[in-house]
């Protein structure tokens, strides 16, 4: 296996995994959420950076510390999780600022794919099937959560224990999509999918389907695209999944979602 294809593969892994977490992402209205907790990663990908370390590990050091900040204001300040993100992203990113090195700083912002080491490749792979199987199995109770809390609540259902495990998969999946489209642009890897999917999908089922294939797919398009014609791989990843969605905007007349959200 050569260099180009543990980048392809890792960018199919991660872009699949990022569509189909966007689907709860739209779903819960959290779809800027994302893209703050790409910037909540930046102050430990630039640490990580200036001392030689694994930008990934960095970068979910900082969103697992954020995302505990999050999880444990939220039930005593009563603000929205958005709101407490908000907070905890520009106080990263200014930090970030200072401690990412200048020469670094672009990486940081915008990834590399095509910098994938091995160690990047299995992390990628055994983290993506890890949440995908662990959200697939939690999926109706989350989604229940997210419509209705009073009646995930009379169901038993622990709302504050799968917040916290929605919000570190998020975090889990920022921490490897910042390899491949960088802190800046992240959030879009589990959005735009999401957008595109909703509009040609009649059911949740097909919905979280289409989410995952079309991020798979524009990471996969992207990634080749940016190696074939010495691009930057992040941002032609994303503008590969803009491509999606706008096709999908043509189709829409076509199709009638069912897909209350």
């Amino acid at each position: 296996m050569n260099f180009s294809i543990y980048s392809l593969i890792t960018a199919i892994f991660v872009g699949g995994i990022s569509g189909y977490l966007g689907s709860l992402m739209v779903t819960k209205k959290m779809s800027l959420v994302g893209d703050a907790m790409g910037h909540i990663a930046l102050p430990g990908m630039g640490l990580a950076l200036l001392f030689g370390h694994n930008v990934s590990l960095g970068a979910f050091a900082f969103l697992l510390l954020g995302v505990w900040v999050i999880w444990y204001l939220e039930p005593k300040t009563n603000l929205p999780t958005e709101t407490l993100v908000g907070i905890i992203f520009v106080f990263s990113l200014a930090i970030g600022f200072f401690v990412t090195p200048d020469l670094e700083l672009l990486e940081a912002l915008f990834g590399d794919i095509l910098k994938i080491s091995t160690f990047d490749f299995w992390m990628a792979v055994s983290t993506s099937s890890i949440i995908f199987f662990g959200i697939r199995k939690i999926y109706p109770k989350l989604m229940l959560g997210f419509l209705s809390e009073d009646l995930a609540i009379s169901n038993g259902i622990n709302i504050k224990k799968y917040n916290f495990l929605y919000l570190l998969a998020i975090a889990s999946i920022v921490a490897l999509g910042v390899k491949v489209v960088g802190s800046l642009l992240v959030g879009a890897l589990a959005i735009i999918p999401a957008a595109a999917a909703r509009k040609i999908s009649k059911n949740i089922s097909q919905y979280t389907l289409f989410a995952g294939v079309i991020g798979a797919l524009s990471c996969a398009i992207g990634t080749i695209v940016s190696n074939t014609y010495s691009l930057s791989a992040g941002p032609t990843v994303i503008l590969v999944s803009i491509s999606f969605f706008t096709v999908t905007l043509l189709l829409k007349n076509d199709v009638k979602t069912k897909i209350s959200v």
